[in-house]
């Protein structure tokens, strides 16, 4: 008996960076990856889409569709390069209006891709009905998903073979066009028995010849044995990736995958050798780059708390920026109650985040204080139908604290009534800005929103974590000589003396002066706070993106003063007391730390 030949995606340059690196991986460090890949005979790649748009405007001041260019020039014309869509929300967090949807069809054609995934985060499938038929209009393959997790124990409500079912049967009765489906599990958590049952439902009811792909991760350490239920279900493909990016928060590895299936009815039809050797071309490539240690472990608790890979080494390393990394495993240990009384949406993208957002605020501020802007609306029915209906409570104060009714209204109703959305508000901001109105420019804005502005503006940020490979730093002299320090600030590194009031930065001379923060009326802070002055300080980490009001205006008690951004989310910062804002101690891009002063209110 012949064995069957299991098709797989190369998942290592997208989902691989997302789970590992947060998706922050410059485009030059990996192509010499890609072409080992290709050499080894690797033909089907994800070549982009989900966090990986957003983060190269955000992180690595790169141009996702420059990267996707060079992919597919890397790649040669015949490759299937696959890029990864969220239904209404297409590559953001924020759901879009028809046009933009439509659009980012239209351009992920133009720049080179063949097939988009495209799944809806709460199975609403009235999220997938245009822009699954835009992607199919472009000339695209479009590969429909329904998305799977495990409850948390002692969760009942959606998630079994049941619902799967009934989710892909609305795909089916929609009349959504699509060239293959996919079940995608996130977090690596579904069980491979509800895995094989779901896929050998599915292979009843779809026309003969239907191409099934599967999609899991190693999250939970089951994700080899749910690939195996896959198959041993009818699935046609599954995905996999490389070293360094494989296992732990990735795809399983295509070597561990290999040896899985010897002996077995099934073959990946690769040389095995060549495919060690395009790992190793990978692993040089990525070798100063920071692995964060959760990226490689299985994390026994992620059934309990179902965060994807995609997003957990995300929001890690922001954690890491920030400072607060030992918050980290109470903020899983929340996620339960969060996913619990939030509707059981997907633990994928971006409800993923909505869940380690909420999960955030709940230990940072108390159960339920500060309701993320996020979750709130998604428990209001803003981003569609969540599975079960939320908790009650969850959305009274998810209504209290937003001052927003629940909808039952689609989001792409509401966002193509809006007119702070689409192509015309993009152009407007482009044209304000002086900025040229391409569509590419037009999409960035939009789906990227002010971060895709200052990219475009030139004033983008770098924020790839790399192993810092300096020389030892040399120690300070002793107090009657001239403090020597080697610096790196943003990949640049500084010789820095300091002798009094004369500071020597790499050979050239300024003369400082070094003594306490001074007021505008000459006075320290600590003088300004001896004087009744109310300092208003930073609850959390952050960064500090906007200042709302100017030195010397009045505030009232609970007016906005500033916005913080803390893991995706924007925190207003309000006056605590009535008076003259006397002075900010932060300007806009000032990294705070929880406790610091921000401003002074006289």
């Amino acid at each position: 008996m012949s064995k069957k030949k299991v098709r797989f995606m190369c998942t290592a340059f997208r989902d691989g960076f997302q789970s590992v690196y947060g998706a922050r991986v410059f485009t030059q460090d990996f192509l010499p990856a890609v072409e080992a890949a290709c050499d080894a005979g690797i033909d089907y790649f994800e070549a982009g889409g989900g966090a990986r748009f957003q983060s190269l405007y955000f992180y690595c001041n790169e141009d996702a569709f420059a990267m996707m260019d060079a992919f597919r020039s890397t790649t040669g014309p015949d490759a299937n390069l696959q890029t990864l869509a969220r239904g209404v929300n297409v590559v953001g967090l924020e759901s879009q209006p028809s046009e933009i949807i439509k659009l980012h069809a239209d351009l992920f054609k133009k720049h080179g891709i063949t097939t988009i995934r495209n799944f809806d985060a709460l199975n609403d499938v009235n999220n997938l009905i245009y822009s699954g038929q835009c992607i199919v209009d472009a000339g695209l393959e479009h590969q429909v998903c329904v998305t799977l997790m495990e409850l948390p124990p002692g969760c009942e409500g959606a998630h079994d073979a049941d619902f799967y079912e009934q989710t892909l049967r609305q795909i089916l009765d929609a009349g959504i066009p699509y060239d293959s489906v996919c079940f995608k599990d996130a977090s690596g958590t579904a069980v491979p028995s509800k895995v094989g049952e779901t896929i050998k439902r599915a292979r009843k009811m779809l026309p003969e010849g239907t191409f099934i792909h599967f999609h899991t991760h190693e999250t939970a350490g089951i994700g080899v044995a749910a690939n195996l239920a896959a198959l041993e279900a009818g699935a046609d493909a599954i995905d996999l990736s490389l070293a360094p990016c494989s296992g732990g928060t990735c795809q399983p590895d295509l070597l561990v995958m290999w040896h899985a299936l010897r002996g077995s009815n099934f073959d990946l039809g690769i040389d095995i050798d060549k495919v060690r050797e395009a790992e190793e071309v990978f692993k040089e490539c990525m070798a100063d780059y920071f692995l964060p240690p959760e990226a490689v472990a299985v994390e026994p608790m992620i059934p309990w708390s179902p965060m994807p890979g995609g997003a957990l080494t995300a929001n890690t390393q922001m954690l890491r920026d920030n400072g607060i990394m030992d918050k980290y495993p109470d903020m899983i240990k929340a996620m339960r109650e969060v996913v619990e009384r939030g509707g059981y949406g997907t633990s994928v993208t971006p409800v993923s985040q909505f869940y380690f957002q909420q999960s955030f605020n709940n230990v940072m501020f108390g159960p339920w204080e500060r309701i993320a802007d996020t979750y709130g609306r998604m428990v209001l029915g803003y981003f569609g139908k969540t599975p079960v209906p939320p908790d009650p409570e969850i959305v009274k104060i998810a209504s209290d604290q937003l001052s927003l009714e629940p909808t039952s209204q689609s989001p792409l109703e509401r966002n193509d009534a809006d007119p702070t959305k689409g192509i015309a508000a993009a152009r407007q901001q482009l044209e304000e800005h002086g900025l040229e109105p391409t569509d590419e420019n037009i999409f960035i804005v939009a789906t990227c929103t002010d971060k895709g502005l200052a990219f475009l503006q030139g004033e983008a940020e770098i924020g790839v974590r790399k192993v810092e490979k300096t020389d030892e730093p040399t120690p300070p002299t002793p107090t009657d000589g001239p403090a020597n320090y080697n610096l790196k600030v943003n990949g640049q590194n500084y010789s820095v003396s300091i002798d009094g009031t004369t500071a020597v930065v790499n050979g050239k001379t300024f003369q400082v002066e070094l003594g306490a923060s001074r007021n505008s009326d000459g006075t320290s802070q600590n003088e300004a706070v001896d004087k009744q002055a109310t300092v208003v300080s930073a609850e959390m980490p952050g960064k500090v993106i906007r200042l709302l009001v100017d030195p010397g205006a009045t505030v009232s008690e609970g007016d906005g003063i500033l916005v913080l951004e803390a893991m995706k989310m924007e925190m207003p910062i309000s006056a605590t007391t009535s008076g003259n804002l006397a002075e900010f101690s932060v300007s806009p891009g000032d990294q705070v730390a929880a406790g610091d002063t921000l401003a002074l209110i006289s």
